[in-house]
This record gives structure tokens, C-alpha cells and sequence, in this order.
């Protein structure tokens, strides 16, 4: 079966750290742009992180951006989301999602094709 399973999430104190995975079973990310978006209640998806798989580019939301770094393991079959100085304001489920997606388009969770089922950072004291 293909799919996209997250995992690392959980409850961490302001100023804490932690690292989400995004694994894909079944098939290899190495052609596909993968990207980071989370959901808060009562608030809309909002994209966090991607990772283009043509050229490496990168996308990090301005709220995130200095503290969020997004990588691919050398297998291309995890995508990270190393997480620090973490906020209240970043807790959220937070989902990966893969697709044939442009490099200038990676905050734009339309263009993604499949979604995991996500998992919940949630930050505070």
C-alpha cells in the first residue's frame, strides 16, 4: 500500500524542539516535491515547508522561517521537519504531502496529490 505516514509530534515547552518525519511506504520520494502544512482549530491549512525534488529549493513560511529546517534523508524515503524554538502559536496537526509540484508553487497545498494522516505538535508549559 502507498502512503505517506508522519510520526515525531507531540507535546514539547516554548523554546523546545522537536523532529517530525514524513516516510513514504511503498514507493520512493525521489521524484516527488514534498511539502509541510499544519492545521490549528478554527484556523485554515496553512503551509509551513517543502522541499523541491528537481533542484532542492525550499520553501519556509515567514513564521517559521530561522527555526524550521526541512531536509530529505539519502534514501528519499523520509522527508524531516527539524523543528526548534518552538511557539504556542506553531501547535497544530501538522501533515506532509507529496506531488510533481514547481519549485515556486510549494506553498500551495493544491498542487500536492496525496496527504498523510497527520500528527500533533502541540507546544506548551
Amino acid at each position: 500500500q502507498l502512503q505517506l505516514v508522519e510520526s515525531g509530534g507531540g507535546l514539547v515547552q516554548p523554546g523546545g524542539s522537536l523532529r517530525l518525519s514524513c516516510a513514504a511506504s511503498g514507493f520512493s520520494l525521489e521524484h516527488y516535491a514534498v511539502g509541510w502544512f499544519r492545521q490549528a482549530p478554527g484556523k485554515g491549512r496553512e503551509a509551513v515547508s517543502g522541499i523541491s525534488n528537481s533542484d532542492g529549493s525550499t520553501y519556509y513560511a515567514p513564521s517559521v522561517l530561522g527555526r524550521f529546517t526541512i531536509s530529505r534523508d539519502s534514501t528519499n524515503k523520509t522527508v524531516v521537519l527539524q523543528m526548534n524554538d518552538l511557539k504556542p502559536e506553531d501547535s497544530a496537526v501538522y501533515y506532509c504531502a507529496k506531488g510533481r509540484v514547481h519549485p515556486l508553487r510549494l506553498r500551495f497545498g493544491g498542487d500536492y496529490d496525496d496527504w498523510g494522516q497527520g500528527t500533533q505538535v502541540t507546544v506548551s508549559s
